[in-house]
């Protein structure tokens, strides 16, 4: 659950924190059921190194998990990330302990250098945020997928169940995702089809796709026809 502003303190009805604190004794009450959320210090609105590295400075002190989610903007319209200032970023929050996933494009050089610096993951973006298109590049996905010794976490663009699907096909470790679900119509039910969308990503990507052919390959055996 990544969180830029909230108050940690407030556990009311109607707080963020009360609905997770809730949740998370529903979830100790069943078996087999994730016992805590994990809550992930966002550095969303950021647009330099500095801002960001404060920040979760800040959240540290707060006493929230060392796990952080590093996002530096670049680019107020199209919400890209900012390539330098987040390597600059990650570069100095690593060396302070921090577990970084930095939200990153899909280069797989830009990748590269994250995994370099020390990240645990790397999170490119399959569209711009809040756009719902979809994977855009399933080409440098596969590239940043084929090189990197970290998780692939495709992070921003996701519209629905099917984009996830493919995230999860393709090899990815996860999906992270917000409007997609929040936007819906029925944001239950389409939470519901993102977990079932990745679920059978992962099982056709642990499973092994067919090749891919350019002509028909007959499914039924040619031996022992009659005549």
């Amino acid at each position: 659950m990544a969180l830029r502003r909230v108050d940690l303190a407030d556990r009311s009805g109607g707080s963020l924190m009360g609905l997770l604190t809730r949740r998370a004794a529903l979830a100790d009450s069943a078996p087999g059921a994730a016992k805590r959320w994990t809550l992930l210090p966002n550095t969303a609105g950021c647009h330099t190194a500095d801002e960001a590295v404060r920040t979760l400075r800040l959240a540290r002190e707060l006493g929230i998990a060392e796990i952080v989610k590093l996002e530096v903007i670049g680019d107020p319209k199209t919400l890209y990330p900012d390539n330098e200032e987040t390597l600059v970023a990650a570069r100095i929050l690593v060396k302070e302990g921090f577990v970084v996933l930095p939200y990153c494009i899909d280069d797989p050089i830009v990748c590269r250098k994250l995994e370099d610096i020390g990240c645990a993951a790397v999170m490119p973006l399959a569209a711009p945020i809040g756009s719902g298109l979809g994977i855009r590049n399933p080409h440098n996905l596969a590239i940043i997928l084929e090189h990197a010794k970290i998780p692939v976490i495709v992070d921003a663009g996701v519209g629905t169940a099917s984009d996830a699907a493919v995230a999860m096909e393709l090899g990815c470790a996860g999906v992270l995702m917000n409007t997609a679900i929040a936007q819906a119509k029925d944001p239950v039910r389409m939470a519901r089809a993102m977990r079932l969308g990745v679920e059978a990503g992962r099982d056709a990507f642990l499973a092994g796709r067919m090749p891919r052919r350019r002509y028909a390959n007959a499914s039924s055996p040619e031996a022992g026809l009659i005549e």
